[in-house]
């Protein structure tokens, strides 16, 4: 590190969990984000400000004004522009030495698995099942670390998945397919802050399994009433009939 990036990271190094060395395993870390929506905002910036060496962001969308009300890494100048670019934008300005590779499209099977095979960790902040299920099983099959949220109205929840680690369990021990509720914040409206406050959350897991710092959410779902202003920790088990990583 030279002496802008010690003074640009100095809050972090000051820590003695992270120190010199835990920042220097973020700046060599590369991490794959999936959807730039109220979640992936917050992380992607939260991820660029800490030094996380490459961001590799995959959406396909563009920005709209009606996204503006809780994506927070889009401004209104970039309505009607691609989010990978608008996002890019953003984070460049934010920290302009991280590297950041975009992908404005869906991405194939063949290019998701070799995007999660280099990366150290995946957040998935994403918006339907079908790419939370697809995502999980590459995740399980390539041992990569998930960081998963989900928010709706004004409820969100958030874990970690480590498929590294024995034992652990993946998203399809928690969610059957028959499970999906075609239920989306377009249809039923979600609180602006609660997708920043499960977004942080993903952030902080993601900069935690980089670093190996503390206790991650692996093993526990934690579920956000924001309407009480609630918690609620639910504990996760490996399922030994699960379609994905079970022993069948």
């Amino acid at each position: 590190m030279d002496d802008k990036q010690l003074l640009r990271y100095s809050r972090h190094i000051l820590l003695p969990q992270v120190g010199i060395d835990g920042q220097q395993k973020l700046l060599d870390a590369r991490v794959l984000i999936v959807g730039l929506g109220g979640l992936g905002s917050p992380v992607a910036m939260y991820l660029a400000a800490s030094g996380v060496g490459h961001l590799v962001i995959v959406d396909r969308d563009r920005v709209e004004l009606s996204n503006l009300q809780r994506q927070i890494v889009h401004t209104t100048n970039a309505i009607g522009v691609d989010k990978s670019a608008s996002a890019r934008q953003t984070l460049q300005a934010l920290n302009p030495d991280i590297q950041i590779t975009t992908f404005n499209k869906t991405l194939p099977a063949d290019e998701l698995i070799e995007q999660v095979r280099q990366a150290d960790a995946v957040v998935d902040a994403s918006d339907n099942f079908a790419t939370r299920f697809g995502l999980n099983r590459i995740c399980v099959e390539q041992k990569k670390p998930l960081i998963s949220g989900a928010v709706i109205r004004m409820e969100g929840q958030v874990t970690t998945f480590r498929a590294d680690l024995p034992g652990s369990p993946c998203y399809r021990c928690l969610y059957k397919d028959m499970d999906e509720i075609a239920e989306t914040c377009s249809e039923t409206g979600v609180l602006a802050p609660v997708p920043g406050i499960i977004g942080s959350i993903q952030a902080t897991e993601t900069l935690k399994v980089l670093t190996g710092v503390g206790q991650s959410l692996n093993g526990r779902l934690l579920i956000l009433d924001a309407q009480t202003m609630e918690w609620r920790e639910m504990r996760l088990r490996k399922d030994p009939l699960c379609p994905v990583c079970g022993e069948i």
